[in-house]
């Protein structure tokens, strides 16, 4: 296992908890940071034992309050680039990976920090999560794929009155919008993310790991084409132990134990 400056990388059974951890400054990320996530990731998608992932924040104030402006400020436009693209490389990674990920926020999660929330699976929040896009207030724009995350999660209108206003909203706003799954007391919110990561680790990973796919290319394919993925994949899952361990159980009448084979 990698050690990490700034991030806690855990690992609890099937299930690995990649915690940012600059907590004195909020979680913000920089590049270092965003970096060693990146790895972080990269690690626990590659740990056959793992089938699942959080992201989460240090502490109880912030999941990532945000890139570090101390170290943006005097930037110019070719480093903010090259900036942009460390943390879009991250959103990428959630995305392609082949175990899911849960992002848990236990409190503030803005700019940056709603950006990668949204590039993983699903959101669970706790009640004191305040989420945001308040670049605009700054003087730029969001540069880690939040204009475009924001948009598809809970729609172009939405999205544009979160960005051009640089609003902050609670959870339950967040809830409300669409924003997040589910809202939970702070002291809860790490147990509940594990139950459900739990949950998804007692399925078979390669029909995990497809069904993930199918779901997330769907917002870039025509439904015939997305539905002809989506058989492509369901076929190849019949080439699998798993598919035949899967339905033998169920037949059986007994839990299934699968290998990822």
């Amino acid at each position: 296992m990698t050690n990490y400056d700034n991030i806690q990388y855990e690992v609890d059974g099937f299930v690995a908890t990649i915690r940012i951890a600059r907590e004195a400054a909020l979680n913000a990320v920089d590049r270092k940071t965003l970096d060693e996530l990146g790895w972080a990731l990269r690690e626990a998608d590659g740990d056959a034992r793992l089938r699942a992932v959080i992201l989460t924040g240090a502490g109880d104030k912030a999941f990532i309050a945000g890139a570090d402006i101390s170290q943006m400020v005097e930037l110019g436009p070719i480093e903010a680039r090259d900036f942009a693209a460390a943390g879009r490389r991250v959103g990428d990674v959630i995305e392609t990976m082949k175990k899911p990920v849960i992002a848990a926020v236990n409190g503030f999660a803005l700019g940056g920090g709603t950006e990668l929330a949204l590039a993983c699976d699903f959101i669970y929040a706790s009640q004191k999560a305040k989420f945001g896009q308040p670049e605009v207030n700054l003087g730029v724009m969001p540069g880690f794929g939040g204009t475009q995350r924001l948009a598809r999660r809970i729609g172009q209108a939405r999205a544009m009155e979160l960005i051009l206003t640089g609003e902050l909203i609670g959870a339950d706003e967040a809830l409300r919008i669409g924003l997040v799954n589910k809202v939970v007391p702070p002291d809860q919110l790490q147990a509940e993310a594990k139950k459900t990561a739990e949950k998804i680790a007692e399925k078979g990973p390669l029909a995990i790991a497809s069904a993930r796919r199918a779901v997330r290319q769907s917002a870039e394919l025509s439904l015939a084409a997305g539905c002809d993925l989506e058989a492509e994949l369901f076929a190849l899952l019949f080439a699998s132990d798993d598919q035949k361990e899967g339905m033998r159980a169920f037949l059986a009448k007994r839990p299934a134990k699968f290998e990822g084979r």
